[in-house]
């Protein structure tokens, strides 16, 4: 094939952007050592000079916390198990409390500066070009050494949101070893820090360590940084883009330089001369006016989940002097609108792209000792993407780049913002916050420069829904003023909130959001009963139905045998803190509602249960009530250690009820009950009508005799919910009773089911003692009947395709006996009884079938996940013991 001239120049150009963008970048992962300054005689200078003897320090990698690389190295026993947490040294705070507003220990081993110390050679291709040093993360300050010099201080490089760039290229040295020193110190009360609040305990050293990554590169004498590209279309029409281009450009000598930027989208070229004075730093702006190619013809959008594709662009940048090339930048983009709105009753309205969009999602925890793994991060968000969820909320934990570039990929939202109950928040002293210290000048510095290099980071993705300025409260007018000066200046693409809560701001007002709990637990019936608290009004930042235990091999795994049960001191430890800090309320109203646990096994079961119709109703009511209620947030989608409360999957990657209820109730297209009034709804999440559905609902009696039957044919508009009618209380009802929903084509394809347990003595809220954090219950429905299921028989088979790196277990359940086969869970083990292949992906799971029922269901994992092993499926429920079946070929 002949190529001509122009279209080859364009090729190399952008291949040799790539190329170079990957090739500048030396990562400076692995090779560290640390070590406690107490142990140390010697200073900067001498840890900083090649060749000094670490001998008896502990290996680390970086991204890295000091006590998550000590329990790395051996040096700790797993803080994961039990309560081995409160044995590391430091570790002296009372049980449950807020470590960062309290002081470290007087004798805790980190209320001491710990150094990070590594070597490295310059890179040969590096010759003549400048070499700069980069660090993404630091909490909380440190003095920067390299060579026996010292680059930086620790009055200046403070703040855990802050982003460094040194350029070292006189402080190098080539073809021999460079040695790199940093006196890192921990945050004390005061700082604007990372922090846990409740949500887990936090590590004696308070996560003190690089927590982002470290890496050199090189230029010419000027650098490219932080290319963005805005997007404004045409609506409604969404025919046409205009896109604006810019990229900070910064001249690294003392002489001026002439050059030229040039840009590449696909096929669209553009080029900028530009002139900087000398140590100029100048952002230069592509306009759509200016460079006509920028107005885009039929843009591939980016979508969310459920909406559309989220289609990505590619932006290749790079500055030409003298002939040569002085640095290359490339990033992705999305092309999409995000605005907001206040609807007539003060409730928050994301739009994407003009499209109204009910946000659903859950609250990200990072690892408790910032470890970065990508793959679990990529595995997490496919778990966030098999939910039919579309957002996450990062609130403080603004995690590696990596986080937010499969999240664009994924088309998952991501809320990002600044953490509560800290020194972030400690403005001045309130009736919440009454003695402890405020913020002075220091803080409004490193605040700005915090927030202006996570901007700088951010904007440029299309996950990026909204930024909050706040979380528990919104910042005074003074701090609002400089936080929104600074989104302004960076070109924050955006909506910007005050705050998560319905608290109104001294300078914007109001939000347009609420939290207002709850946290605990709550009946399934709460969410569309409210209508002044937590409900399915308006946007939730943050509720949840309370406690979510996992299933009994992760309980093992966290809990030493001698305290599995009864319920004890080890297994509060690894509930939350402040209100959290027990099971009491679940364990209550499981008590109440499924009868007392006869024991781990039980209690574990049962716990699968209250999540699956606690998390379900949550979502449902949302969905039904879309757009009176605009958005919630689970708190919280994941833990970061090993956790008994909030999370839609436990810390080893198991999904357990309250994920597949999460699944169930988010589908795209969806039939579902109405605890509050009883109607049957169906719900349509996606952009396109769907006509002429058959929907049947059923109810049965305890003993599966048939008291109810009513089907209907509706037709289900784009983005909106349906009541198709209202279900009667018959006669002659058991205590506990079902319901069957099916929705179905015209074809008889099954488009969603649904089945719930409901009760004659319905669960009743006591709303005159409702607090903050939950609703307490007045009275409990009874489904102590379930215990009397009689057993059910599964005829059960299943085979194993490859594809590519994963496998997919095709399984199919067959209930053929006369009864219900209640809560069926499936797992994939590594052989008969082995462990249960995680991370998994199923289709469905705790399934229940009727007599005759035959269903259909897929599993896919990795194979190399099954270690070896022969992979085995379990299959077990609520009335349906336990089975192991061959998976065939």
């Amino acid at each position: 094939m002949k190529t001509s001239p122009c279209k080859c120049l364009l090729l190399l150009f952008a291949l040799s952007v790539t190329a170079a963008a990957q090739a500048a970048r030396v990562p400076l992962h692995e090779g560290w050592r640390i070590q406690s300054s107490a142990l140390l005689k010697e200073k900067g200078e001498a840890i900083s000079a090649a060749g000094y003897k670490t001998a008896g320090w502990h290996a680390a990698v970086v991204p890295s916390t000091v006590v998550g690389a000590l329990v790395e190295d051996k040096t700790y026993p797993d803080p994961f198990t039990g309560m081995n947490l409160r044995q590391l040294p430091g570790c002296s705070y009372p049980v449950g409390a807020n470590f960062a507003n309290r002081p470290m220990p007087d004798d805790s081993p980190y209320n001491v500066s710990w150094w990070y110390r590594t070597e490295f050679q310059v890179p040969t291709a590096a010759r003549g070009r400048k070499i700069w040093l980069h660090f993404d993360g630091i909490n909380y300050s440190a003095n920067v050494w390299l060579n026996g010099r010292k680059l930086a201080d620790a009055a200046d490089v403070a703040g855990s949101y802050r982003r460094y760039e040194f350029d070292v290229t006189d402080s190098v040295v080539r073809g021999k070893p460079n040695a790199l020193a940093l006196e890192v110190f921990a945050p004390r009360p005061d700082d604007l820090a990372l922090t846990w609040v409740d949500w887990n305990p936090t590590p004696p050293d308070k996560m003190m360590g690089l927590w982002q990554g470290a890496y050199l590169s090189t230029s010419g004498p000027v650098t490219v940084r932080h290319p963005q590209v805005v997007t404004k279309l045409d609506t409604p029409s969404l025919d046409t883009a205009h896109l604006t281009v810019y990229a900070e450009l910064h001249n690294a000598t003392d002489r001026p330089v002439q050059g030229t930027l040039r840009g590449r989208i696909e096929q669209i070229q553009f080029a900028h001369a530009v002139k900087l004075d000398p140590n100029e730093t100048r952002v230069v702006g592509f306009t759509p006016e200016e460079f006509r190619q920028l107005n885009l013809a039929r843009p591939r959008l980016w979508w969310p989940a459920n909406l559309g594709e989220p289609n990505l662009y590619d932006l290749a940048l790079e500055f030409e002097t003298g002939g040569q090339v002085s640095d290359r930048q490339g990033t992705h983009f999305g092309i999409r609108e995000i605005t907001s709105e206040l609807d007539k009753d003060g409730h928050r309205l994301f739009k994407v792209n003009g499209q109204r969009v009910l946000i659903r999602g859950g609250g990200w925890a990072a690892d408790i000792f910032m470890r970065h793994s990508p793959r679990r991060l990529e595995d997490e968000l496919r778990y966030v993407r098999d939910m039919h969820l579309n957002a996450i909320r990062l609130e403080g934990q603004l995690e590696s780049d990596h986080l937010f570039e499969v999240a664009d990929r994924e088309g998952i939202f991501v809320l990002a913002g600044w953490c509560c109950c800290s020194h972030w928040e400690h403005w001045k002293n309130n009736d919440e916050y009454k003695d402890g210290p405020v913020w002075g000048p220091e803080d409004y510095v490193v605040a700005a420069a915090s927030l202006t290099d996570q901007i700088k980071r951010l904007r440029n993705h299309p996950s990026l829904l909204v930024w909050l300025n706040g979380s528990d409260n919104p910042p005074p007018a003074d701090v609002e003023k400089m936080y929104n000066d600074v989104l302004v200046k960076e070109r924050w693409p955006n909506p910007v909130l005050s705050s998560a809560t319905a608290k109104t701001a001294e300078l914007s007002g109001e939000s347009g959001v609420k939290m207002e709990g709850p946290y605990e637990w709550v009946p399934p019936v709460y969410w569309l009963a409210d209508t002044k608290l937590g409900g399915a009004h308006g946007f939730a930042t943050e509720v949840s139905p309370g406690p979510a235990v996992p299933p009994a091999e992760s309980l093992r795994k966290m809990i030493p045998a001698g305290h599995l049960w009864p319920i004890d001191e080890v297994w509060n430890f690894h509930a939350g803190g402040g209100q959290f800090k027990t099971l009491d309320v679940f364990t209550k109203a499981m008590s109440a509602r499924y009868g007392e646990a006869k024991g781990l096994e039980d209690y574990a079961q049962k716990s699968q249960l209250m999540a699956y119709e606690g998390q379900r109703a949550m979502f449902e009511a949302f969905a039904r009530n879309r757009y009176n209620s605009t958005g919630v947030i689970q708190w919280m989608l994941n833990n970061a250690w090993p956790s008994l409360i909030w999370h839609l999957y436990d810390y080893y990657l198991l999904p357990g009820g309250g994920y597949f209820g999460t699944k169930r109730a988010c589908e795209p297209v969806h039939v579902q009950y109405s605890y509050d009034d009883r109607s049957v709804v169906a719900v349509n999440d996606t952009r396109r009508p769907h006509e002429k559905l058959k929907l049947t609902a059923r109810l049965y009696d305890f003993n599966l005799s048939e008291k109810f039957t009513k089907t209907t044919v509706l037709d289900l508009p784009a983005d909106a919910s349906v009541s198709a009618f209202t279900l009667p209380k018959p006669e002659g009802l058991t205590p506990t009773y079902f319901l069957d929903l099916r929705l179905e084509t015209r074809e008889g394809a099954v488009v969603s089911s649904n089945f719930y347990w409901l009760s004659t003595q319905e669960d009743a809220l006591d709303w005159e003692h409702s607090t903050w954090y939950y609703t307490p219950a007045s009275a409990y429905a009874d489904y102590t009947q379930l215990a009397s299921l009689p057993p059910a028989a599964l005829n059960v088979s299943g085979r194993v395709v490859r594809r590519g790196e994963d496998e997919v277990a095709h399984v199919t359940l067959e209930n053929t006996g006369r009864g219900l086969a209640f809560f069926v869970r499936l797992q994939v083990q590594r052989g008969p009884g082995g462990e249960e292949v995680l991370p998994v992906l199923w289709q469905d799971n705790y399934v229940s079938l009727l007599p005759g029922e035959r269903r259909e269901v897929t599993a896919r994992y990795r194979a190399r996940d099954l270690q070896g092993a022969r992979p085995s499926l379990a299959v077990g429920g609520w009335n349906v013991p336990l089975k192991h079946h061959a998976l065939t070929p």
